[in-house]
């Protein structure tokens, strides 16, 4: 019988799987990266998901969001440059989670007119020993806690964006 760590794994290993079949060989790392982001949404049902990739210096490079309006994307003026709950992942590199964001301690660095959240999660994409990138989650549409599930879901789809950058984003 499968433990629920397979099953976790598995299900993201096949959207990942379907989600790139007929793509390609040949395609910009762009496209790779906005699958996790959509995968992410979906198998976490999450309201807003999102990949941030960061330089050396922390900033970040590119940021693909799924579940976000175009229009409110627009107002950003900027993807969020991993301050406050985020920031977490650079120094340490080990998963967040936050029940309520915006009461967090840690809770500032949002560009204005972000999207309101409360929880969170999000994992650091590696590459070698250092952290370079992020994926989050925000909200799940059903109202449920992220789990475990979840955890392993994005550490999965996270090891396909983490090979993405290292072989093919810098």
């Amino acid at each position: 019988m499968a433990t629920r760590t397979t099953d976790a794994e598995a299900r993201a290993l096949r959207a990942l799987s379907h989600a790139l079949r007929n793509l390609p060989e040949r395609r910009s790392p762009d496209v790779d990266l906005q699958i996790v982001a959509d995968l992410a949404k979906e198998l976490t049902g999450a309201r807003y998901a999102a990949v941030a990739i960061t330089d050396r210096h922390d900033r970040t490079q590119g940021f693909f969001v799924a579940g976000l309006d175009p229009a409110i994307l627009r107002a950003l003026k900027g993807p969020p440059q991993g301050h406050g709950p985020l920031g977490s992942l650079r120094e340490d590199g080990r998963p967040v989670r936050y029940e309520n964001v915006e009461t967090s301690r840690k809770s500032f660095g949002f560009p204005p007119k972000h999207p309101h959240m409360q929880r969170l999660m999000g994992i650091a994409l590696w590459v070698g020993t250092d952290v370079r990138g992020s994926i989050y989650i925000t909200d799940r549409e059903d109202g449920a806690q992220f789990d475990d599930d979840d955890e392993r879901m994005l550490l999965t789809l996270g090891q396909h964006a983490s090979s993405v950058i290292q072989h093919r984003w810098f």
